[in-house]
């Protein structure tokens, strides 16, 4: 980068690894610190902590200042997304210290904008661009040890006595070990396996973990074990109150690699690092990595060499955007494992979108009507059962109300309750008006398919939701041996209790079944089923994803639908992947894709949404989605996101008008 302008840098949080930060950046190639963001700019000493840097009042005044190039965010973990992305939302390229997020979702949120906005985002792992690391990766990849079979990494202090007030042991402020340090040993563990195995990292197929969780809720010490394919095990272990001896090992099948205190390298401030080499002959070596640089210089001046040149991410053995994601993931089920979430987490503490921003209805997604239903709906339903939290259901959730939608989908058996506990915590947390929301609720899904389940399943439904009613019910699925006048009688008990007010109907149910329950309630003053929930996509299902269900795609289900004009709350509308890259006539590794969806009249259909996609300046998943939009009879998709940047690009595609041609050119 000689003869280019320094990248000008601006830090939010003045503490301590601020101020390692901000010594790493004086010792750079490539930058230069011009201000500090900080909520107390009187602060005594803060000047000749930085020096020539000025002291701005404010994480938000450092944002909008316009010297400021590129922000380091140095505040506790809870506040990293949030500055991240007010920061990269106002085109400021972000650098932020580990773990960039709390979680590999809200990592994936904070990326998503950095690609939307065109600017570099970088999480910090300092000691992954130092040169005793690629020193290592390059031992690794040589075979110097042989095979690499085991890995064990540490890192682990002892802080001597709990102190509730400090950041490490608040759980408020995700204390513990796990996300400050533990991050480290599973870090470094996925690019040794990667570079063993030609890759740049690599990622665990398997995660098993344990950890004592202190007074406060925090993680006091922690261990896992991660199982990666082709056979390589890692034990990965941190603490904040237990001292560990902090030495990276790394076992072959021709000798072992040990390097102590790995992320700490040849020194803050330069020095010697060392790796030591145990030879399966009983001989030992050391190679000695020399280094002048400051440890901190080596993100800074990678950094700022990506934004020079224009790229949005690390090179490897940088954390690219990719590797950064899948690291918190490991982290995520750590955390899962040993039943860790923090209070922040929380739906009482979450009123906010990630941001830090009220949560308010967007007018982006269009809106429809649907017979029986005396409220508009977006034209497409939420469906979150994916998530197991709400700190994570949430991004998508907050996401999809600000563009305009306002359809949810839920089900009693989601989760054993977990998906309706988590729409109730969203809608009350963010004050959202139950008379705006449109929620679909279902219930008896087999094999408790009976008529008494559905008034008792809606008690359960309706707790967990928080409210007193659905706009739309569905029985989940059918049960032909029970009379279906059985069934239509119990939701019409519901309907004239007021707890279902709208459409209501059979999931995954038969054309004679649904045509015989509108008959039933015709002949006995009831209200009929108008509405229905079974499969309907551009590639046709032949074989049931799930024991019991129905696909509506075919021609007969076609007409039927466009003669009795029953609205079809379509599932898996998208085709579950088959019009992405995943799937292939050569692609034969995703056993439901082949056993559901492989067959060459689908392959046919899926040729001409990509010739078509391809016309529109579009990607083949959203022909398909306009595909189902475009039918004659109405039709909701229900789609499916798991994660905010998947959301995006389905709502992305609801602008596209195909023709009644087009349609039937994409039919074939």
């Amino acid at each position: 980068m000689n003869g280019t302008t320094p990248v000008k840098w601006g830090i939010i949080g003045p503490g301590t690894i601020a101020q390692t930060f901000a010594g790493g950046l004086a010792h750079s190639r490539t930058g230069k610190l011009v201000a500090i963001g900080t909520r107390n700019p009187g602060k005594a000493g803060l000047g000749a902590q930085f020096p020539g840097a000025r002291i701005i009042d404010g994480y938000q005044a450092l944002i909008d200042d316009p010297e400021v190039e590129a922000i380091y965010i140095a505040t506790p973990h809870v506040h990293h997304a949030e500055w991240a992305i007010k920061a990269i939302r106002a085109g400021k390229h972000v650098l932020v210290e580990k773990p960039i997020a709390l979680s590999s979702h809200q990592a994936e949120a904070i990326y998503h904008e950095a690609r939307k906005a065109g600017v570099f985002a970088g999480e910090a792992y300092m000691y992954r661009l130092h040169p005793q690391t690629i020193k290592l990766v390059e031992l690794v990849k040589s075979g110097t040890i042989g095979e690499v079979r085991m890995i064990k990494s540490s890192f682990g202090f002892d802080m001597g006595t709990v102190k509730a007030e400090h950041r490490l042991f608040a759980n408020d402020l995700a204390g513990g070990g796990i996300l400050d340090v533990g991050g480290y040993p599973v870090s470094m563990t996925r690019l040794i396996v990667g570079a063993a195995q030609g890759k740049p990292f690599a990622d665990p197929d398997k995660v098993f973990g344990v950890a004592h969780l202190g007074e406060t809720g925090a993680d006091e010490w922690a261990s896992a074990l991660l199982q990666f394919p082709g056979g390589i095990v890692a034990e990965v272990s941190c603490s904040i109150m237990a001292k560990q001896d902090n030495v990276l090992r790394i076992i072959g099948s021709k000798g072992r690699i040990e390097v102590a205190d790995f992320w700490f390298a040849s020194g803050h401030e330069g020095g010697t690092g060392r790796i030591e080499i145990f030879n399966g002959d009983g001989t030992q070596e050391t190679i000695e990595v020399k280094e002048e640089g400051w440890l901190y210089s080596f993100e800074a001046d990678a950094a700022g060499e990506a934004i020079r040149a224009g790229r949005a991410e690390f090179s490897s053995p940088g954390m690219s955007w990719t590797d950064s994601i899948a690291n918190l993931r490991v982290m995520d089920q750590w955390r899962a494992a040993v039943g860790l979430e923090y209070g922040i987490e929380a739906a009482s503490r979450m009123p906010t979108n990630l941001a830090g921003e009220p949560v308010r209805a967007g007018a982006a997604v269009p809106k429809r009507s649907i017979p029986e239903l005396d409220k508009q709906t977006s034209i497409v339903a939420l469906g979150f059962e994916f998530f197991g939290r709400f700190a994570d259901a949430s991004l998508t959730m907050d996401r999809f109300w600000e563009a305009g939608g306002n359809f949810f989908d839920t089900a009693w058996l989601y989760g054993r309750g977990k998906t309706e506990e988590i729409f109730g915590d969203w809608h009350t947390s963010r004050q959202i008006p139950r008379e705006e929301i449109v929620l679909i609720g279902k219930g008896a899904h087999s094999p408790l398919v009976y008529p008494d389940q559905i008034a008792k399943q809606l008690d359960d439904s309706l707790a967990r939701l928080k409210t007193d009613y659905v706009d739309v019910y569905f029985m989940h699925r059918d049960n032909p041996e029970v009379p279906v006048g059985e069934f239509v009688d119990a939701m019409d008990a519901e309907v004239r209790a007021g707890r279902i007010r709208g459409p209501f109907g059979g999931s995954n149910w038969s054309r004679e079944r649904l045509a015989a329950a509108m008959r039933h309630a015709e002949a006995n003053d009831r209200t009929a089923p108008s509405a229905m929930s079974n499969n309907f996509s551009l590639a046709e299902m032949i074989s049931p994803v799930w024991d019991g269900c129905v696909a509506a795609s075919d021609d007969d289900w076609k007409d039927w639908l466009k003669s009795h004009q029953i609205t079809n709350f379509a599932w898996s509308s998208q085709g579950r992947g088959f019009f992405t890259d995943h799937a292939g006539r050569d692609k034969l590794d995703n056993e439901e894709l082949v056993r559901c969806w492989y067959s060459e009249k689908n392959f046919g259909r899926r040729d001409r949404a990509i010739e078509l996609a391809e016309k529109l300046g579009r990607k083949p998943i959203h022909v398909a989605l306009a595909y189902v939009l475009a039918q004659p009879f109405p039709v909701i998709p229900l789609i499916g996101p798991r994660n905010v940047a998947e959301l995006e690009d389905s709502l992305s595609a609801l602008d596209i008008r195909l023709t009644p041609e087009q349609v039937t050119w994409l039919e074939g």
